[in-house]
């Protein structure tokens, strides 16, 4: 057990320590006040305070900001550490920073309490965050920092065991728009086809052609072939509107797509952009899939990962989500938490460690064509910069895929093929 003394102790404290022990190196920890007890302990130990206590432990000196009840701007001054970004920097200490309250810093997402620019969707802008404008959003720094540290417990205490979690990759899915022309109805057909004349729209109504977002079982043969276990989140909408463009749930086609992939997969709402203004029409989509699957569901991603904290995790808590998708950004790839493993979400408007657990993405299909305007090349060689990533660290790679770039639209021809040889490298 690592024993940690701090002159007092805090809710923040006790999350991250929970989180760095507990859910990255599966050791028990515990927080000490009596300094006898800390001097006595024989195991591995960490003086978390202002002052020294020699021969004993390594030394973290703490900032303020575990042992603050407040959500105010800190004073953050980045430098280059082991390769690496750091902050919170401490003189005379044995470790160069405050490894807890930095990581605590960006798990918690502190900077999206304090007032920020939203981007054009209303959401947290990531040009506002310390990752992006330091560098490192390309990589899970917490995870790299905790490696580092973990290698100082041992090198205390040799016979310490630490047991590292292991690398994981889990395929996710956002099924927006399940068909491209089928299921919609006369009215929005007709409309589409005089916005946008389509011979194939034509081909595919009368049944000569195979609807281009309908590549279901492509992604099935897939997931068999690698023996992937992909989560599939459904967007069911009960009316369209500017972002919700969904085929309708009470559709026959809808309800048979969702019962079939919840017999084989695990299944997730996708909360409507609507339900972001109303936020009722959360709890009654979530009723909705649910009758669909003949199940409860407890896992969620925002549509276009529209999300502000705290409100929306606390609606979704309300609302009895457990497990949450939506942490990464809907206009660039990479680690918006800085984690590559998932966590407990502490809310710090009410200073509590949540039940809401957080599953970070690094990597979307959307974000690589129309926000970073790639090619399949690029964003194959970006999904193999992530997957490198997660697997040094022994974290957890989450990406974002739409059934739209996987089937046969001329649009996004080559992102299937691309798709398909990460998935080969990285289950090699």
């Amino acid at each position: 057990m690592v024993l940690i003394y701090s002159h007092i102790t805090s809710p923040r404290l006790q999350y991250i320590c929970h989180f760095i022990f507990k859910d990255l190196l599966a050791v028990d920890f515990s927080i000490t006040v009596d300094s006898e007890e800390f001097k006595n302990h024989e195991g591995p130990k960490i003086n978390y305070s202002d002052s020294a206590i020699p021969d004993h432990g390594i030394w973290v000196k703490k900032q303020e900001l575990l042992f603050e009840e407040l959500i105010i701007p800190q004073r953050i001054l980045c430098f280059e550490w082991n390769g690496t970004k750091a902050f919170f920097k401490t003189a005379s200490a044995d470790y160069p920073f405050d490894i807890f309250a930095a990581s605590f810093y960006l798990i918690s997402r502190f900077e999206e309490y304090l007032p920020h620019e939203k981007d054009e969707y209303g959401r947290y802008a990531h040009k506002n965050s310390l990752a992006f404008k330091e560098g490192f959003l390309d990589i899970p720094l917490i995870n790299i920092w905790v490696k580092d540290f973990a290698k100082k417990l041992t090198a205390q205490h040799s016979t310490f065991n630490i047991q590292h979690s292991t690398f994981a990759f889990e395929p996710t899915y956002d099924i927006d728009i399940a068909y491209s022309y089928k299921h919609k109805g006369l009215t929005r057909n007709v409309s589409g086809f005089f916005s946008s004349p389509s011979i194939e729209r034509i081909k595919v109504l009368f049944g000569s052609k195979k609807d281009p977002f309908d590549n279901y079982d492509w992604m099935d043969k897939l997931h068999q072939q690698h023996n992937l276990k992909p989560t599939y989140f459904f967007l069911v909408a009960e009316r369209n509107g500017r972002y919700d463009k969904n085929i309708l749930p009470h559709k026959d086609a809808m309800w048979d797509l969702v019962e079939l992939h919840a017999k084989k997969y695990e299944i997730g709402l996708h909360p409507s952009w609507q339900s972001g203004d109303d936020v009722g029409l959360l709890k009654k989509e979530k009723v909705q899939l649910e009758a669909m699957r003949s199940s409860s569901v407890t896992t969620s991603r925002q549509h276009y990962i529209r999300f502000n904290l705290p409100q929306t995790y606390q609606q979704l808590i309300d609302a009895g989500i457990t497990d949450d998708h939506s942490m990464g950004y809907g206009s660039i790839n990479g680690f918006r938490a800085s984690a590559a493993s998932s966590f407990y979400w502490y809310d710090l408007e009410k200073e509590e460690q949540t039940n809401l657990r957080i599953h970070p993405f690094c990597f979307m299909d959307a974000n690589s064509f129309y926000e970073q305007k790639q090619g399949p090349a690029e964003a194959l060689d970006e999904m193999l910069h992530y997957y490198k990533q997660c697997r040094s660290v022994d974290g957890t790679m989450i990406t974002i895929w739409h059934n739209n770039f996987l089937g046969d639209a001329k649009m996004f021809e080559g992102w299937a093929a691309a798709y398909r040889q990460f998935i080969a490298q990285v289950q090699q």
